[in-house]
């Protein structure tokens, strides 16, 4: 299925080939722990996407003069995750290879790991930084390993994380994370204390880092718009701050946006996702080659 162009953009600009960033979406939602629906996500980011302005008044820039194509949806009701995670991974492959600078929105978490996946075979020694309410480290939930409240417990197999935002997990998770030493950073340890999380974030980052984001990771009173929300979470601000932060002294090699459930007469936070995408990419650009 192929949805309208993110930004509403045409022509070279929006074309594969030539655009400088590939955005793929991913419909999909059949391991979703509570409320279905992610997988209309893209769809509505990209709805959403259409009404932005071109010009970042922080950035002073127009990022999507380099070219932003959306590629055809990626979607199957009947597939298995892992068959999922797989096609997301080959799909990532192709345009990595071609040099391009890849954004998944999604559809369920448990997609990033596709990915992650296609990074770990292209780029060595990177790190992932995740935001996102929830942990998901559990080793396997409801007798499978590929579930949503799996998907860092495997990506952790292919590179290290440093999560921010979490204030949902189980006795599991929290066993495993000190185990392993993974840094975690609660979000009540960031409404607290931001300027130190961020340095300690920077700290364990490695110098080339995958974004995920699963949109929960925003308190539910600006995204109500996820599947398990989580009351005392991470503003508008305080997220691009993180993210501001990395950009500023890391490498950004590819990032998601994940989780987005849509709810009927309640566009806000499908506009909140759409300009998270391009601020992300207002940032990683900017600087660089806008």
């Amino acid at each position: 299925m192929k949805l309208s162009n993110f930004g509403g953009l045409s022509g070279a600009l929006a074309n594969p080939e030539t655009a400088r960033i590939v955005i793929l979406p991913v419909s999909y939602d059949a391991t979703v722990t509570f409320k279905k629906g992610t997988s209309k996500g893209p769809k509505a980011i990209i709805a959403a996407s259409i009404e932005l302005e071109y010009y970042d008044e922080e950035t002073d820039c127009e990022v999507y003069r380099l070219g932003i194509a959306t590629l055809p949806e990626l979607s199957s009701s009947n597939a298995s995750p892992q068959d999922m995670i797989d096609k997301v991974k080959e799909t990532a492959l192709t345009w990595l290879g071609r040099k391009k600078f890849m954004v998944m929105l999604g559809g369920e978490h448990l997609l990033s790991l596709g990915m992650i996946k296609a990074h770990a075979q292209e780029t060595k020694n990177f790190s992932i930084l995740h935001l996102d309410a929830h942990a998901d480290l559990r080793a396997q939930y409801e007798g499978t390993a590929y579930s949503n409240a799996c998907v860092m417990r495997r990506a952790y197999e292919y590179a290290p994380i440093v999560s921010v935002g979490i204030r949902s997990l189980s006795k599991e998770e929290a066993e495993f994370i000190q185990t392993e030493h993974i840094p975690v950073f609660y979000a009540y340890q960031v409404k607290y204390n931001l300027e130190s999380v961020i340095e300690q974030i920077l700290s364990y980052l490695k110098e080339k880092v995958y974004l995920t984001v699963d949109l929960d990771c925003f308190d539910c009173g600006q995204m109500p718009s996820v599947g398990t929300p989580e009351p005392g979470g991470l503003d508008w601000y305080e997220v691009l701050k993180i993210i501001k932060a990395v950009v500023n002294e890391k490498q950004i090699i590819g990032f998601d946006v994940m989780e987005l459930c849509p709810q009927l007469g309640l566009i806000a936070p499908d506009f909140l996702a759409a300009k998270l995408v391009y601020k992300i990419l207002s940032y990683i650009f900017a600087p660089k080659e806008v």
